[in-house]
This record gives C-alpha cells, sequence and structure tokens, in this order.
C-alpha cells in the first residue's frame, strides 16, 4: 500500500493583532474534555477522530493531548522530534499554548503535542495554589490573538484521576465520556460521575455531562447488547444515539499515524464517527438554544 509523503508539522502562526484597530470579541471555542479514568476504552481513539470529523465538516479543531503516553500526538502523525513545545511547557508556564500548537495532515485539524514529561508534573506544581487551573488559564487567551479561531477543543486525558484530568475538567465546558461495551462499564462510570461532581462543587460549577459514547460494540456478543441497554437505562438521554462499532480499520489507522477518517473513510468506523460529530454539533445547537 503506498503512503502519502508525510507533512511536515508546523507551527501555528499568531500574527499580532494591528494597534491601529479595536480588537474584536471572539466567540470563546467549546472545550470538551474526552475522560474515564479507564484504559483502552477508546479514549485516544475518540478525540482523534472525531476531531477529524467535526474538522471534516467545517469545525475549527484543536486537540490538546494531555496523556503522558502522546498517543494522541503519535496517532496523529507528529513526530517527537518535531514537538518543540508540549502541553508540559505548556502547563509549566514555560510556553503559551499558540507556541505549542502545530497543525496536522487534516485541514482544519491542530494539535497541542504531549510529552514523557507530563509523568512528573504532580510532583512539579502539586503544591502550587493555581494547579488545577493551569489548562482553563492557558486556552484562555486562544481566540483573542490573531489566527484560527477554534470552535471546539478536544482534551484527551490520561487513564486516570490524576491532576492532569482534574485541569482538563476544570478547564471544560463539557465531559464527553467514551464507555467500552463491557461488563466493568457501569462500575468505572459510577466512579467519573462523582470525580465530575466533586470538580463541579470546588473547580467548575459550570461543568456538565456532554454525553457518553458507547464504543468497541460487537453486534456478535450478545454482552455488547446488554451493556448498551444497562447504559441507555442508567444514564437515559445523556448516551449518544451513535455508538462506535469494534472495527479493525479503526485499530489500524495509528500504527500509520492517521485517523480512521484518513485512512479509511468508507469504513464502519469512520461513518460512525462522522454520525458522532454530528449528533455532537445538533447536541450543542439545543444547549445553545436553551
Amino acid at each position: 500500500m503506498n503512503e502519502a509523503p508525510e507533512q511536515p508539522a508546523r507551527v501555528v502562526a499568531f500574527s499580532a493583532p494591528e494597534r491601529t484597530l479595536q480588537a474584536q470579541p471572539a466567540k470563546p471555542p467549546r472545550v470538551l474534555a474526552v475522560a474515564n479514568q479507564k484504559g483502552g476504552v477508546g479514549k485516544t481513539t475518540t478525540a482523534i477522530n472525531l476531531g477529524t470529523a467535526l474538522a471534516a465538516i467545517g469545525e475549527d479543531v484543536l486537540i490538546v493531548d494531555l496523556d503522558p503516553q502522546g498517543n494522541a500526538s503519535t496517532g496523529l502523525g507528529i513526530d517527537r522530534r518535531s514537538r518543540r513545545y508540549s502541553t508540559y511547557d505548556v502547563l509549566t508556564g514555560e510556553a503559551n499554548l499558540s507556541d505549542a500548537i502545530v497543525a496536522t495532515a487534516v485541514p482544519r485539524l491542530y494539535l497541542a503535542p504531549s510529552t514523557l514529561d507530563l509523568s512528573g508534573l504532580e510532583l512539579e506544581i502539586g503544591q502550587a495554589r493555581d494547579r488545577a487551573f493551569r489548562l482553563r488559564r492557558a486556552l484562555a487567551p486562544l481566540n483573542t490573538l490573531g489566527g484560527t479561531k477554534f470552535s471546539y477543543v478536544l482534551v484527551d486525558c490520561p487513564p486516570s484521576l490524576n491532576l492532569l484530568t482534574v485541569n482538563a475538567m476544570a478547564a471544560a465546558n463539557a465531559i464527553l465520556v467514551p464507555l467500552q461495551c463491557e461488563f466493568f462499564a457501569l462500575e468505572g462510570l459510577s466512579q467519573l460521575l462523582k470525580t465530575v461532581e466533586s470538580v463541579r462543587e470546588q473547580l467548575n460549577p459550570d461543568l456538565t455531562i456532554h454525553g457518553i459514547v458507547l464504543t468497541m460494540y460487537d453486534a456478535r456478543n450478545n454482552l455488547s447488547g446488554q451493556v448498551v441497554a444497562d447504559v441507555r437505562e442508567f444514564m437515559g438521554p445523556k448516551v449518544y444515539d451513535t455508538i462506535i462499532p469494534r472495527n479493525v480499520r479503526v485499530s489500524e489507522a495509528p500504527s500509520y499515524g492517521k485517523p480512521v477518517l484518513v485512512y479509511d473513510l468508507k469504513c464502519s468506523g469512520s461513518e460512525a464517527y462522522l454520525r458522532l460529530a454530528t449528533e455532537i454539533i445538533q447536541r450543542e445547537k439545543k444547549l445553545c438554544a436553551g
């Protein structure tokens, strides 16, 4: 299979506003934290492919990689040597977010990459009074500078309820929860909901659950169907109608540094993420109208 030549990552240019012009107010982006403390549920896969799907239908999207493993960065084809600045530098105050943002091969999709340095962040800033608000502060000036105006920011969280995830929740408008169709799905969801409630009470009173997306659904497995029914009964309308199927093309795509929508647009996984993006935008319109 012939691969297209890789496009080198480039830092997004943020031009300074002209002093003679009055600064125009810009609508802040909607910040969605893709979170679940359980590993292997499809957080990074969802962040990458949902971001790509949103970009494909005309939204300007920034993915913030907050996982020290950096899988979102690798899955979008951003080589480690291209990560001049990372989210670690942003959260420690060594760089602005605009310095870390790079363009991906997908038009309208940008990334703030991660490095392994993030794994030591909690030790470095754990005693700082503003430790839970570093990401919120970094995101605040996003659309006040010249350059790309992001409509969505997707924060890919690590598989734990640590300081990085708390930063994401403190900065987010809402949480998007990928939930694997497996036996212990509801048990993990209960723990996450308790954490969200705690963050809402102490750090971010406007935080909501945007929705729960069921992932890795296998129609041949009776257990998958039972999990879907149980989650819908427990969470009601918070569960998206779209279900992400278990699909080999979705699993293969990251090894090529591509979202599945670029790797194979016509596979069932790509079609599901496009439906999910449409559903999220429709839900956003209802939220704004309300």
